[in-house]
C-alpha cells in the first residue's frame, strides 16, 4: 500500500492482492522504519470502522500511526465492484480540511 501526503490530502494506493487481504480482514497495514529504535516508526492502516453505523470517513492519528477508517458499506462496495475509488473531505479545524483518497493501484506490481 502506497502513502503519499501532500498539502492537506491523503492518498492511500492498494494493489490487488492489498484489495483483496482488505476485502477479507477488514484491514491492511504497512509499518515505515524510520530509524534504529523500535518506536522510530510509522503505521499507517486502512481498516473497516469499527463502528457499524459509520457513514464517513474517519482519520485517527497517534505518535507513529496513521489510521483511516472506512465504513462498511463503502468497503464492500469498493472491493466487490469494478469501482476504483472513493474520497472524502474531513473538517480538521474551522478552517481546514483533510481531503482522503482511497484508490485501486491495479497495474501495481510491487
Amino acid at each position: 500500500m502506497k502513502l503519499r501526503i501532500e498539502d492537506n490530502t491523503l492518498r492511500l494506493r492498494l494493489s490487488e492482492e492489498e484489495v483483496q487481504q482488505f476485502g477479507e480482514k477488514g484491514r491492511v497495514s504497512v509499518t515505515v522504519k524510520l530509524g534504529p529504535k523500535p518506536s522510530d516508526q510509522l503505521v499507517y492502516t486502512l481498516e473497516h470502522s469499527p463502528n457499524p453505523e459509520a457513514t464517513a470517513l474517519k482519520v485517527v492519528y497517534a505518535v507513529g500511526a496513521l489510521d483511516v477508517q472506512v465504513p462498511r458499506q463503502l468497503a464492500t462496495e469498493w472491493v466487490s465492484t469494478d469501482r476504483l475509488g472513493f474520497s472524502d473531505t474531513i473538517p480538521v479545524t474551522a478552517d481546514q480540511q483533510l481531503r482522503v483518497l482511497v484508490e485501486k493501484d491495479l497495474d501495481c506490481k510491487h
